[in-house]
């Protein structure tokens, strides 16, 4: 499809709001003279952006969103910059990933400076996802979702911070940090156990926080189930947990077959995601490692 149109009509609509600033630093001096001429430049440059974003130019859609929000910071009009540089950093994220990232963070140093914490925390999720999907840098995608956290936690957003400790969690020990993976794991399965509507997904955090104990050690492992089924009586009747039980005796034995066999029958009745399959194969591995030794 031929966007030309569209980017002819937006250049134009650019050339038209930067005359009008011209002549607002020419024609007044004061501060206050000039103010309606950039409102209006304002106007112009996110309609220009807009059309840009119709002819699909996402780097001329943000850097026009940019002067907007660069125009709105000069008459102190903070929430309209804010908005501008979100927008800005929706369009470069399709083009230009740390552009976007860019935007983002002066977004985020708005709205905090405006007391605005969960719209700041909504924006470290959306940089944090460009490094999980675009940039493919996980520990700065972890800092983002821990910062997220923070702040969702300050305005007392538990479950969505929750949301994005999860991600730290899975993140963490697929790193192999299994100590802080364990630790989210196992917080989260206590707020969920206490909190009636997440009651039922108790059980899965438990179970991934005893995976992250066995991939360091299986006593630990063995103590954290115990402890699991003390805090929270059901877990004893769930499926996650009687697989653990089967997994350690396997371990134990050092029977890599029944370790095998009790992971393909959970899997043929609740199918296993992937990060559960990393973990049970980081500690399969163990038990052929502990075998070759002692050969």
């Amino acid at each position: 499809m031929d966007y030309s149109g569209k980017e002819k009509e937006a250049m134009a609509i650019m050339a038209e709001a930067d005359k009008k600033m011209k002549t607002s630093h020419s024609l007044f001096g004061s501060f206050f003279g000039s103010s309606s001429k950039v409102e209006e430049a304002c106007d112009l440059y996110v309609r220009a952006a807009n059309m840009f974003k119709m002819a699909k130019n996402w780097n001329a859609a943000g850097d026009a969103f940019c002067k907007a929000a660069q125009l709105h910071l000069q008459v102190q009009s903070k929430h309209n910059a804010a908005v501008n540089f979100l927008d800005a950093g929706n369009a470069f994220k399709k083009a230009d990933p740390q552009e976007g990232i860019s935007c983002f963070c002066q977004a985020i140093d708005i709205y905090s400076d405006m007391g605005r914490f969960n719209i700041a925390a909504k924006q470290h999720i959306s940089i944090a996802e460009i490094y999980e999907s675009e940039l493919l840098d996980i520990d700065k995608a972890i800092a983002h979702y821990e910062q997220a956290a923070d702040y969702y936690k300050g305005e007392e957003s538990t479950s969505a911070a929750n949301k994005c400790l999860l991600k730290v969690a899975t993140y963490a020990a697929q790193m192999e940090q299994y100590q802080k993976a364990t630790e989210i794991f196992e917080q989260i399965g206590t707020y969920s156990m206490d909190t009636t509507l997440l009651k039922y997904g108790a059980k899965d955090h438990f179970f991934k926080a005893a995976l992250c104990h066995f991939c360091v050690d299986m006593l630990n492992c063995k103590l954290a189930v115990q402890k699991y089924e003390e805090m929270y009586p059901a877990f004893s009747d769930a499926r996650e947990c009687k697989l653990l039980k089967k997994l350690l005796d396997a371990h134990e034995e050092q029977n890599i077959d029944a370790y095998a066999d009790a992971v393909r029958e959970f899997d043929s009745i609740t199918r296993l995601d992937q990060w559960q399959t990393t973990m049970l194969l980081r500690i399969k591995k163990t038990i052929q490692d502990e075998e070759n030794d002692l050969r």
